[in-house]
């Protein structure tokens, strides 16, 4: 297949097949054949997943629920600027089993993260509202009885923005930025042959 390269030289995909599992939906495959304006939108969300806390695994003991759910939010108005501002271009007509950035972008909002938020953003605010002005916020959140269901349905929807993150990075000719900068690649095989 051929490739065509981006500034830096590296090279951009003419198509890639995406396959992406949306908790409650199932599987999205398709071809998705970028046109410029696509890539440009690619790099400009991929940018936004790289850089939030929505994409980095929360262990146990890390992280804010609360902050999760503003950044799954936030995701909402970044991805709607971007569509305005690319237009139809980002959303071109296609035949089935063809995906387009625009399709791609609202499919993972409307069924990852809007159920996500539908359902734990007014139980964690009802439970916020509760907190005793003499008890930190963080220990308070660790302390309600969801916390570890709610951290559950964070890790999933976590699953969902890493793959669309790697998608969106094939089509825009990027690096891997998820990886911590100084993780050899291709990752080192263990001695059982597992990655």
């Amino acid at each position: 297949m051929r490739r065509k390269r981006n500034a830096a030289g590296r090279a951009r995909p003419k198509q890639i097949t995406v396959r992406m599992a949306i908790p409650l939906l199932g599987d999205i495959t398709g071809v998705w054949e970028p046109v410029e304006a696509e890539r440009k939108a690619a790099w400009e969300l991929y940018a936004e997943l790289a850089t939030r806390i929505s994409t980095v695994e929360l262990g146990p003991d890390e992280g804010f629920l609360r902050e999760a759910l503003s950044s799954f939010y936030s995701l909402f108005g970044t991805t709607r600027d971007i569509l305005r501002r690319y237009g139809p271009d980002v959303a071109p007509r296609r035949g089935p089993g063809q995906i387009t950035f625009g399709a791609l972008a609202v499919t993972v909002l409307n069924q990852a993260l809007r159920p996500v938020l539908a359902n734990w953003h007014p139980r964690l605010a009802a439970y916020e509202s509760l907190r005793p002005a003499d008890v930190d916020p963080v220990s308070y959140e660790r302390g309600w009885e969801h916390a570890a269901a709610l951290r559950e349905e964070v890790a999933r929807v976590r699953e969902v923005l890493v793959a669309l993150a790697n998608a969106l990075a094939e089509v825009a000719g990027s690096a891997d930025l998820l990886r911590p900068a100084t993780m050899p690649y291709p990752p080192p095989r263990r001695p059982d042959g597992l990655m």
